[in-house]
């Protein structure tokens, strides 16, 4: 199919013919549901771009040495020394590179392509050799959301994305047809190919007048994108789309029609302003003639309050209304969310593990082939061996086979996925009561176990309240029960927060025992408000004391997700300081939202611009 023959989706077609004009646009991801013709659209390139201009495919099993280039090992053992063999990006200058389903190639590959994209140049620094070429191309890209999602970070290195929907209305399938099966012919493509090359010699006369500069830098500061990459973008952008018009100089139009690409995967929404300090006195209230009349009589007659002086409002700032002390009360489970990405360090533990979650290196053979070691092991990695072995055969009087010796040898270093241990510790205690704040805590549960699911992860779950903790769940692969328990669990009492983290440490050391490799992740739900020892020592002191066994502990990550409410004129902060004395990692429960490319996709793609 060809691109102009391509049915609908407009300005995925546009943005393809931005990039073809202008390379600094940046790019183009597509985003958008299976069969929505992602793929098809970003194969379909190649048709309007000029004639031998490279249009290289990235495999998903494609390895650091396929990308970068490595020795050539025939050349180097026909010379007897290093010569270096062109990889993908090499082949890939000045043309397109196309990655199919990003989403599903592994980190450390999206990480490099970025780079070497954002760089405009591949660095090659291994195995003896120190060289460096120009690699410039356009990176063309397709995600499905419902798959996976990339980092907001690597998503903002694309300059471009469209969103593409799945066409329902039966006219345009049956032109989908007609094209994909050829009955359909156009000139359309040889007539935007040289569109595209007349655009080409236009584009270093269009000017940019200080007063669109103006105009660019106000649109990416009103739709609060962050950095400088939608600027550049954006620019690069309005250009393209003046020259494609056969203009030498940019006019507000240009940019107007381009903003939408740039910025929709940009755009954030305005954070809040933050709550007042507790120094700080409230706004005054607007003077009014006559107070307000009394409720009652029973309320005409009841004296005011006394008010407190500076010292006790400081010293006994007001909480929320929290459950009496004998009350028992099951709260419902929050509306879940989708969980945004997280991520945990890697060790040097080999494992015969298996999951989604964090790269382990692998134990036995399976596993993806990452890079070659000196490390024996079962596995020889034949050409990091040979290339280690080429540039000697000379010396080495070669014949007719290649002579290794062994320290040539090179062994095969493997990662796979492997899930966690995932621990929740959640507060039971009565203060989760107030403002509901356990619906929102269950909310926020209920969502990391549908992420646990989807990355095959073990779960347990330790509740405290009143005066003790107790192993509510031990651990287990059903995240079905998991959800059960959660929905059974009621809030009430005291907080015995150290009662927690001590039984979660317990628990963390019985399952240790058994399985050395197990790796933990911890989550405690709270609003860190300890007021129940089950020691002598102050609630405060007990806390600190706990957190740092836990801290010391090897093999675990540990999160805190704060369940207070922000925002309010009086925040304690508590959970920030037990993440603190814990080494943790410190959420509020909004911080756990991912605001996803669907959402970005599909809820934001009407941008209005100029009204």
């Amino acid at each position: 199919m060809s691109c102009s023959g391509f049915v609908g989706h407009a300005p995925a077609k546009h943005a393809l013919a931005l990039n073809a004009v202008e390379p600094r646009c940046g790019g183009v991801l597509f985003a958008g549901e299976k069969g929505s013709g992602k793929s098809t659209l970003g194969r379909a390139f190649r048709s309007i771009l000029p004639a031998a201009t490279p249009f290289v495919e990235l495999p998903l099993n494609v390895t650091e040495d396929a990308l970068l280039g490595s020795i050539a090992v025939e050349e180097t053992l026909r010379a007897g020394r290093r010569e270096f063999q062109a990889g993908l990006f090499s082949r890939a200058h000045g043309g397109v590179l196309f990655i199919d389903d990003i989403h599903l190639l592994a980190p450390e590959i999206v990480a490099l392509v970025m780079e070497v994209h954002g760089r405009g140049e591949n660095v090659v620094e291994r195995e003896g050799m120190s060289l460096r070429h120009p690699s410039s191309f356009i990176l063309v890209a397709t995600l499905c959301p419902g798959e996976g999602e990339i980092t907001p970070h690597l998503l903002d290195r694309f300059g471009m994305c469209a969103g593409l929907d799945r066409i329902e209305d039966a006219e345009s399938r049956i032109e989908i047809i007609k094209s994909a099966c050829g009955i359909r012919k156009t000139d359309q493509d040889r007539a935007l190919a040289d569109a595209i090359v007349e655009a080409r010699t236009i584009l270093p006369q269009v000017v940019v007048r200080d007063r669109m500069l103006e105009y660019v830098a106000e649109l990416c500061l009103q739709y609060h994108v962050a950095g400088h990459r939608a600027d550049l973008a954006l620019l690069a952008a309005a250009r393209a789309e003046a020259a494609l018009h056969g203009k030498r100089e940019v006019s507000r139009e240009d940019i107007e029609r381009v903003a939408p690409l740039v910025l929709m995967h940009r755009q954030r929404e305005l954070q809040p302003m933050p709550p007042p300090s507790q120094n700080q006195e409230p706004p005054d209230e607007p003077d009014r003639k006559d107070p307000p009349p009394p409720q009652s009589d029973q309320e005409q007659f009841q004296d005011p309050p006394p008010e407190p002086d500076d010292h006790q409002r400081d010293e006994n700032p007001p909480l929320p209304k929290e459950l009496p002390p004998s009350a028992e009360e099951v709260f419902a489970v929050g509306q879940p969310f989708c969980m945004k990405r997280l991520f945990f360090r890697k060790d040097r533990l080999e494992r015969a593990a298996s999951g989604r979650r964090t790269s382990t290196r692998s134990r036995n053979r399976g596993g993806r082939y990452v890079k070659s070691v000196f490390r024996q092991s079962r596995d020889i990695a034949i050409d990091a061996t040979l290339r280690a072995a080429a540039p000697f055969q000379k010396v080495r009087n070669r014949t007719d086979v290649v002579v290794i010796n062994d320290d040539d040898f090179r062994y095969k270093r493997k990662e796979r996925k492997m899930g966690h241990l995932v621990l929740f510790v959640v507060d039971g205690s009565g203060s989760m009561g107030a403002q509901k704040r356990m619906v929102a805590a269950k909310g926020a549960v209920q969502s990391l176990l549908i992420d646990c699911y989807q990355k095959r992860d073990l779960v347990a779950m330790i509740v405290f309240r009143k005066d003790h903790a107790e192993v509510v769940l031990e651990p287990t692969a059903s995240v079905e029960h998991a959800a059960r328990r959660l929905r059974e669990i009621p809030v009430g009492g005291k907080t015995p927060l150290g009662a927690g983290l001590l039984e979660a440490y317990r628990l963390l050391e019985r399952v240790g025992r058994k399985r050395p490799e197990t790796r933990f992740l911890v989550v405690v739900i709270t609003d860190g408000r300890a007021n129940q020892t089950i020691t002598d020592m102050a609630p405060e002191d007990e806390v600190a004391h706990i957190s740092a066994l836990l801290r010391e502990r090897t093999g675990i990550d540990i999160m805190v997700v704060d369940t207070e409410e922000k925002g309010r004129f009086v925040t304690t902060d508590r959970a920030a300081l037990l993440a603190a004395q814990l080494g943790a990692d410190y959420h509020t429960i909004d911080d756990l939202k991912a605001e996803t490319l669907t959402e970005l996709v599909m809820e934001k793609r009407e941008i209005t611009i100029g009204q």
